[in-house]
């Protein structure tokens, strides 16, 4: 599988405090069946003030513990998880967005909503960025509060052609009943573009992408699984220009 959400870069966010935590997370990712892994801190302005240059350092001293392990397999890159703001518009023109990687021509960004809901001109905001050749994929959106009232809330952004991307743990009930129903709806109604784990730390918020490979294996057939968890991953994992690659799985 491969997990195009992560918070495995330490101390930058909220994620691994530490780089002990990094590798945890990675090896608990390789237990559950996770061969490639894309980081993506948080830019969330005023909270987290991430930019390449903080997000590439923190890559460079992850990719050096992992290869002073040469037990561990896994193939890295980085990207971000952008909090939607105003100054995105700045950050794109002056080319600080991390992009996931190329979807049909486009930059794939991980674009996040606030979880309390979906504000106001946020499909202009898209629309502007889409102008751009930036296409957003929309973290988490089963876990938004204002989604949770009226799921019609992403239909503006399903028109646009944004990519959705749900979240592993949502899939087996750990956000609870509300995020779990409208990942499930997703799913079925075929709105999903992936499934990520948006993995943390180890006590509260680690990996579960096998556990939701099985359920979506178990629900709606083991193809529909591998290409929420594999195929499309890896296609936009591929086209990322920062991949690296422990020697060990080389």
């Amino acid at each position: 599988m491969i997990d195009l959400h992560s918070h495995i870069l330490a101390g930058i966010d909220d994620g691994a405090r530490s780089l002990t935590d990094s590798l945890q997370l990675i090896e608990g990712s390789i237990d559950s069946g996770v061969c490639k892994i894309l980081a993506t801190p948080h830019i969330h302005l005023g909270t987290f003030d991430n930019d390449l240059s903080s997000i590439q350092q923190a890559f460079t001293q992850l990719t050096s513990a992992v290869q002073e392990n040469p037990s561990i397999n896994i193939s890295l890159a980085y990207a971000a998880e952008v909090r939607i703001c105003p100054e995105i518009m700045m950050l794109a023109n002056t080319q600080q967005l991390p992009f996931m990687g190329k979807w049909h021509g486009k930059d794939l960004l991980l674009l996040e909503f606030p979880h309390s809901h979906i504000p106001p001109g946020s499909e202009k905001l898209v629309d502007w960025l889409i102008a751009q050749n930036i296409l957003p994929m929309i973290a988490h959106p089963e876990r938004n509060r204002g989604v949770w009232e009226s799921s019609g809330l992403l239909l503006p952004f399903k028109e646009r052609d944004c990519l959705f991307q749900v979240t592993a743990a949502s899939i087996i009930g750990d956000f609870g009943e509300r995020s779990k129903k409208i990942a499930w709806d997703l799913l079925r109604n075929n709105d999903a573009s992936i499934v990520a784990s948006d993995m943390h730390n180890m006590k509260r918020r680690p990996s579960k992408m096998k556990e939701a490979f099985l359920a979506v294996s178990d629900e709606l057939g083991e193809n529909i699984a591998k290409q929420l968890f594999v195929t499309t991953p890896n296609l936009i994992f591929e086209s990322n220009p920062t991949i690296w690659t422990s020697q060990a799985s080389s």
